[in-house]
Order: C-alpha cells, then sequence, then structure tokens
C-alpha cells in the first residue's frame, strides 16, 4: 500500500450515505472543489489538491459508494443521486459560487448539478469527463449488466478484474503503490459488490438529459483531455469544446484517461492558469 497520508478527516451525512472529505488550503481562500470519476476517488487528486491550496481553499471528497465514503447494499450511486450530493456539500461548505474541476464521471456530476439541480460555480474545469453520447464499452456493460453475478466472484478474480480495469486508464503505467491505493477500496467484503453496483446504476441517460443544454453554459469552461486516452478519446473532447460556448479546450500529451497521474505537472499548470484568469468583463 502507498504510504501517501491522504486522508479524508470530516464526515458529511448525505442523502446517499457517509461521504468523507477535507479541505485543504488557507480558510477564506478563493474555494475551489474537485470531483472524482469512476472507479478512482479523492486520492487521484492529491498531488494537484496539494498544489492548488497553495492558493485556494480545495475541498476534495469520496463519492458515496467510492473510496473511504459509505458503501451499502441498496445504496443509490447513480450519478443523479452524486449530483444532488453535489449540492448538498455545496450547502453544507456554505460555497456559493466556487470554481470545480471534474474528472470522468465526476464531470457529469458536476454538468448535472449546475445544469439541473441550479449550483453556482464561478468557473469550471473538466477534465476527460464523461459528457457525451456514446459512452460505455462492452465490458463495461457486461459488467453493470450483471452484477450479482460479478460480486460473486473469488476475491483473488475480483482483484486481478480491478486492477487491470484500474490499470488500462493510465498511458504510461500507475506505480504499484498507487494502484494498490485505488483498487483496495473495492476489494473488502462491501468493496466488492459496490464496485459492480456503481457500474450497474450509470448508463447513458444521465448525460443525454443534458447534453441538449451545453449550448446554454454561460460561465468560464476549461477542458482537459490527455491525447492519449483509450477510454475516452480526444474527438470527443473536440466535440464537447465545440458545444460549450467560449470553452477552451487544452491536450495534454503523453496522457491517458488519469491525467492526474500522467502528467501531474502538466495538469496543475493548465489548472492553476484558468483559475487565476480574471473573469471576462
Amino acid at each position: 500500500m502507498s504510504d501517501d497520508p491522504w486522508i479524508l478527516d470530516r464526515t458529511f451525512h448525505s442523502s446517499a450515505g457517509e461521504v468523507r472529505w477535507a479541505a485543504l488550503g488557507r480558510a477564506g481562500a478563493p474555494p475551489v472543489v474537485l470531483v472524482h470519476g469512476t472507479p478512482f476517488s479523492s486520492y487521484v487528486w492529491r498531488g494537484v489538491a496539494r498544489a492548488l491550496a497553495q492558493d485556494h481553499r480545495v475541498f476534495v471528497w469520496d463519492l458515496p459508494g467510492y473510496g473511504a465514503s459509505a458503501q451499502f447494499e441498496g445504496q443509490d450511486v447513480s450519478l443523479g443521486s452524486q449530483a444532488r450530493v453535489l449540492t448538498e456539500l455545496l450547502d453544507h461548505w456554505e460555497l456559493a459560487e466556487p470554481a470545480v474541476a471534474a474528472h470522468d464521471f465526476g464531470g457529469c456530476v458536476a454538468l448535472r448539478a449546475h445544469l439541473l439541480r441550479g449550483a453556482r460555480y464561478r468557473r469550471l474545469a473538466l477534465v476527460d469527463p464523461v459528457a457525451l453520447a456514446p459512452w460505455g464499452s462492452p465490458a463495461y456493460r457486461l459488467l453493470g449488466g450483471h452484477p450479482e453475478v460479478f460480486g460473486q466472484l473469488p476475491p483473488a478474480l475480483h482483484r486481478a478484474l480491478v486492477r487491470e480495469y484500474v490499470s488500462s486508464a493510465s498511458h504510461t503505467g500507475l506505480r504499484p503503490a498507487v494502484l494498490d491505493r485505488l483498487v483496495e477500496p473495492w476489494c473488502t467484503e462491501a468493496g466488492q459488490p459496490a464496485f459492480y453496483r456503481q457500474i450497474s446504476q450509470n448508463d447513458q441517460r444521465f448525460t443525454d438529459e443534458i447534453q441538449h443544454r451545453y449550448g446554454g453554459i454561460e460561465l468560464p469552461v476549461l477542458i482537459c483531455w490527455g491525447a492519449q486516452d483509450t477510454w475516452i478519446p480526444l474527438e470527443r473532447g473536440h466535440e464537447l469544446a465545440s458545444l460549450v460556448p467560449g470553452s477552451e479546450l487544452r491536450i495534454i500529451e503523453g496522457a491517458g484517461h488519469l491525467v492526474q497521474e500522467d502528467a501531474p505537472a502538466e495538469l496543475t499548470s493548465a489548472l492553476t492558469g484558468f483559475l487565476r484568469t480574471p473573469p471576462t468583463p
């Protein structure tokens, strides 16, 4: 296991179960909320979060059903539920208009919270987001279609499956300790069924419900995309940028889907510059 002391030391009781979260940086500094995707946790944001905390108050959290947050049978971990929880957290943190950076499914969560639930952001950065149809690989659909079957795999086979799945998100290859840290929450007694539960509850309808609204987004938007992303190809980045008025597309060479791990310095630089850019008059 990694010895990186990434600890979420605070608890919020959300409508979807207990959420673990933490805040980095000086209280009163401009707020930034980081949202992770699947099958990851806030741990993927650790380096970026610590860098941004030099000038911002950075809020990190594990979505319900992920990482250190609650996992239980019958839990609603759909993208609709996660967007609701994000709005609950913004109220709990008393953040009226923070900047938000969201990765993978977190992109859909942040977009749904903004477009459907009225969450207000100062600006929004989307990193290789799930935002456009079609999505969901054949393997993803197979796993999601039979959660009760895969949930009963022998633990060693389940761990091997999750390790292979998570590994494929990186272009450069994950360090063993990092891979262990990302896989471990899914390999407990509660984590194994939770892994397949979150896949089974999510499908394209959650982006279909908002995709036609992207043209009405009126805040500054940065779209970062790993040039070697094999999960969601770069073409989707160009398409998304064409749909969101005034958005900027930043292509990050040498990075796959897990840009935070493959090119943390480049991503941090892009986000820092975006967050510091004065608003357009």
